[in-house]
């Protein structure tokens, strides 16, 4: 496939391991920096920066690649990673990695393979499992005739309501849109307003990332409920009025990555294969 038969992969979690670990079983040479903590017996072998760079055709960095546009975002490292470490790799290298928005410097060959619509909706997957396992985990009741409220009808939302549906659950399913909630009837879910939420409600998911629990929305839907929030910071609800109201919250980010770390990596994998042969690298 293409020119590029090595890979160096610098940074991130047990995602960017299985990655590599699958990216070795279909041929390529893959070299590792960053992984010295690796957790639960899926170790590999460090290399250090300079061979990496010099070596390998083309780095893949983590989701997000960094968290302060100075290092590489590196949780299994024994060491700080430096974005500028990798300097010249940036200049002459294709480059591969998530949330390129984070990195200080635009460069020609920077590919950011969790733009992707195929990479967003495959992991929506991985998030809804994730986010039912929590429940199920959590909530003293079963998922089945549990009521269930979906904020939101984005990527996870579409996919985790129809999980919901498909084992039993009474699902209510919030949107702006009266195409989107026209869908959601159709489906045979019950469709709200996310602007004017209420019921009451066993469980509640939230996939949108600006405040809909304020302390009146949550007295009139969680009194008794356990909420999980997907969505990114800020989030979707008033915690100080949640604690106040004894209403349990579950900050669930980066779910794919805890619970689904090897399917998260073959889609790391597939995403960058597809940028690989659309731009002939």
């Amino acid at each position: 496939m293409g020119k590029l038969q090595s890979f160096g992969i610098i940074g991130g979690d047990k995602r960017q391991l299985y990655c590599g670990r699958s990216m070795e079983e279909d041929g390529y040479r893959v070299l590792y920096h960053g992984f010295h903590v690796s957790g639960e017996g899926v170790g590999v072998q460090n290399s250090d920066i300079e061979t990496i760079v010099r070596e390998c055709d083309a780095l893949l960095l983590p989701l997000p690649c960094s968290r302060d546009g100075i290092t590489v975002n590196a949780p299994f490292s024994e060491r700080t990673v430096l974005l500028q470490e990798l300097q010249s790799a940036f200049e002459t290298k294709p480059i591969f990695c998530g949330m390129k928005s984070k990195l200080p410097c635009k460069y020609k060959q920077v590919y950011d393979y969790a733009a992707r619509e195929e990479f967003a909706v495959e992991n929506a997957v991985s998030t809804g499992e994730g986010a039912i396992g929590l429940a199920i985990a959590h909530y003293e009741g079963t998922i089945h005739g549990a009521r269930c409220l979906v904020t939101g009808y984005g990527r996870i939302g579409k996919v985790l309501s129809r999980m919901l549906q498909g084992l039993g659950a009474d699902v209510t399913v919030s949107a702006r849109s009266l195409k989107d909630m026209a869908m959601i009837r159709a489906f045979g879910m019950k469709a709200m307003d996310s602007g004017s939420l209420s019921g009451q409600y066993d469980l509640i998911f939230n996939t949108v990332p600006c405040l809909l629990f304020d302390a009146q929305t949550l007295a009139k839907t969680a009194a008794n409920a356990l909420i999980i929030d997907l969505a990114s910071l800020p989030g979707g609800i008033d915690d100080k009025s949640a604690e106040r109201l004894s209403i349990p919250i579950i900050h669930a980010l980066s779910l794919p990555g805890k619970t689904a770390p090897k399917a998260s990596g073959i889609i790391i994998k597939n995403a960058v294969y597809h940028i690989i042969r659309e731009e002939e690298l």
